[in-house]
């Protein structure tokens, strides 16, 4: 990558982990974080509400910034319980930075999507909010490419796994809960069932993958929708009992809430082949290696 670059949701569970690592990467006065809350980052900071237009070209000219990475979405329990939102946010916050690159501000942009674009029928058949506004904002990506050469990139992120924040939300979630509980209590209630098996991913894995996308040379890009992403699938017993290995005594219990249909409905593991062929992607942890990872 050529140019500033601007990380948008730089305090969730992903900003936090990536700016760090671009930071690492491509020096501390080139990365500039953003986020909705008054406080952030060590580090160039600015608060940042993406449904402001015009606060966010500020920032962008302030900068000179030349790739943004667009991380600003609700969560799928979270965006359940406020529809709306969750769909504004989505939606018109991801028109605001394709809009900056169709005029030619802006050179390249990162934008996450998820396995929630799956649903229980069809390879695309999304049934809650989150994964519909991610499913349209695949087809925006695309149309921005083909109609106006637009350089933006996606991945389709499994469920993130990392220790550096709390869990934000989203269904997934309990792969990160459990190992906080795990160290407190050496006992976990899980809110999805025993056999509930999904594609998951290490935090470290899912970051150097978004870089990595960013950094390929942009023939090698041949999808522009999003890339399916994946590294291994375990059900909420499995890790269970690969975490018991480690901790003698650790137990889960299992009361499931809305968030259990929602996995339900989501594909138990993922074809990624397309991402290994294009630019190079390959997975670095496994279950057992994460466990390991997460406890210690």
């Amino acid at each position: 990558m050529t140019g500033n670059i601007l990380v948008i949701g730089a305090l969730g569970q992903v900003g936090s982990e990536l700016v760090e690592n671009l930071r690492a990467k491509y020096g501390k006065n080139s990365v500039i974080a953003s986020d909705i809350k008054d406080e952030g980052h060590g580090g160039l900071y600015e608060k940042l509400d993406i449904l402001d237009k015009d606060a966010l070209l500020a920032i962008v000219y302030k900068y000179e910034i030349k790739n943004v990475f667009n991380l600003v979405a609700l969560l799928s329990a979270t965006a359940e319980k406020h529809v709306d939102y969750a769909w504004q946010l989505s939606m018109d916050g991801h028109f605001n930075v394709l809009n900056l690159a169709k005029d030619k501000i802006i050179d390249k942009i990162f934008w996450p999507s998820s396995i929630a674009v799956f649903g229980p029928n069809t390879v695309m058949d999304p049934n809650t909010v989150y994964g519909i506004a991610k499913q349209a904002g695949e087809r925006w990506n695309e149309y921005y490419f083909n109609r106006y050469g637009v350089d933006v990139r996606s991945i389709r992120y499994p469920g993130l796994i990392g220790w550096k924040s709390l869990p934000g939300g989203g269904t997934t979630d309990y792969a990160v809960d459990i190992f906080h509980q795990a160290r407190k209590t050496n006992t976990y209630e899980c809110f999805l069932n025993a056999n509930a098996t999904l594609p998951m991913m290490m935090m470290e894995d899912a970051v150097r993958a978004t870089i990595d996308i960013m950094e390929a040379p942009s023939e090698k890009i041949k999808v522009r929708s999003s890339y399916n992403l994946a590294a291994d699938s375990f059900s909420p017993a499995e890790l269970a009992t690969e975490i018991a290995a480690h901790k003698e005594g650790f137990t889960i219990t299992y009361k499931t809430d809305e968030r259990d249909a929602i996995a339900a409905s989501w594909p138990q593991s993922i074809d990624d082949s397309t991402a290994r062929a294009d630019w190079g992607w390959k997975h670095t942890y496994g279950t057992k290696t994460l466990v390991t990872e997460m406890l210690a």
